[in-house]
């Protein structure tokens, strides 16, 4: 069995990076008019940083030299600094909300929509930031044309998608698990490519328990598996930072799995990878891509309206900062980042790395 599931997975997982080098679009995503074009690369380093105290409160008037970048332990000049609230203008932020039908029960998912619907309809529908739906199924990937602030209009949009149950071969065993694996990180490098052509900061908040990590003692990889999988985790992760996407994992089973190994594994992937050797599957979990990109976690909780109102509060005040990388050796070198404030008791989230080109 276990000869099988590593032959099985391996077919799986080239098919995975064969589509994601295409980096095709959903039939159902298409881009906005008017879409701006890819960016150029270069060495510069943009970071969307969120500092707060020890309530949870966002910190408010810092300045420039308060802020201390670490690049690999290393000292690094800040070029540019915006603090951003509620009353700076000209810096976009949206919401984007993605619905996963394909990893969670049917009985999570209609949780999810009516918490969900209570987050649109605050405030008689009028919401503080732009907001675009996506609806992940086995259907396909389902997006609305542009985003809006009319929550009422969200909720009815909603109310017309149509998730509809897993297909049972695609929620049972080893072939299941590894064909939702593929199909999410295909969906997500998707999104991640719709999104890079487009201005501001997205917070991508992602309604899932999280799909397969495929990763454990009985899995024995190629190195040349291993090099496919550090590519991904490679454009996985340049991908959200040059689309300026934060993600959240949002577990809609909550307290019914709080304990649970599950819920804490993702922990022992955190760590950036510097090396195919040490690549795997894991790397790629939601959960793992959302505490890299500054996002955050939000496990074992029945209050899901009140995660998506955490998640959302990043785009009320936050700071944006940028700076030059060092020139790599190598390509793919991996580089851990670390942002820091001279002021107690206060906490600061941004993205734990990157990795630089030559």
């Amino acid at each position: 069995m276990g000869c099988f599931f590593v032959r099985l997975f391996l077919v799986l997982w080239l098919m995975l990076c064969t589509v994601s080098a295409q980096n095709n679009a959903p039939p159902q995503l298409q881009p906005r008019p008017g879409g701006q074009p890819l960016p150029t690369p270069s060495r510069q380093i943009t970071l969307d940083v969120r500092v707060t105290d020890k309530s949870g409160a966002p910190v408010l008037g810092l300045q420039k030299q308060d802020f201390a970048v670490l690049d690999d332990k290393q000292s690094k000049a800040i070029q540019s600094f915006v603090a951003v609230d509620n009353a700076t203008s000209g810096t976009p932020v949206e919401i984007v909300v993605v619905i996963d039908a394909v990893n969670t029960s049917f009985t999570a998912v209609t949780y999810e929509r009516t918490e969900l619907k209570k987050f649109l309809l605050q405030n008689g529908g009028k919401l503080a930031q732009p907001v675009s739906l996506v609806v992940f199924s086995d259907n396909g990937t389902k997006m609305q044309d542009g985003s809006s602030r009319d929550g009422n209009a969200l909720a009815s949009l909603y109310d017309q998608y149509e998730t509809g149950l897993r297909f049972l071969n695609r929620s049972q065993g080893v072939y299941g698990a590894a064909e939702r694996f593929d199909m999410s990180i295909k969906t997500l490098m998707s999104l991640v490519s719709y999104e890079e052509k487009r201005p501001g900061r997205k917070l991508m908040i992602w309604f899932s328990p999280g799909w397969p990590m495929l990763s454990g003692p009985n899995i024995q990889l190629s190195s040349k598996d291993e090099r496919e999988i550090f590519n991904s985790i490679v454009a996985a992760s340049t991908g959200l930072r040059q689309a300026r996407i934060t993600l959240y994992s949002l577990d809609p089973h909550g307290p019914e799995e709080a304990g649970g190994i599950r819920v804490s594994y993702y922990e022992e992937f955190l760590k950036g990878i510097s090396s195919p050797s040490h690549a795997l599957p894991g790397d790629l979990a939601l959960q793992v891509l959302a505490v890299q990109s500054g996002g955050r976690v939000f496990n074992s909780s029945n209050d899901l309206t009140g995660a998506i109102d955490n998640s959302v509060s990043d785009a009320n005040a936050f700071y944006t900062l940028s700076f030059e990388s060092a020139k790599p050796d190598r390509a793919d070198e991996y580089h851990a980042l670390q942002v820091t404030i001279d002021k107690p008791g206060t906490t600061v989230r941004t993205r734990t790395g990157y990795y630089a080109e030559p």
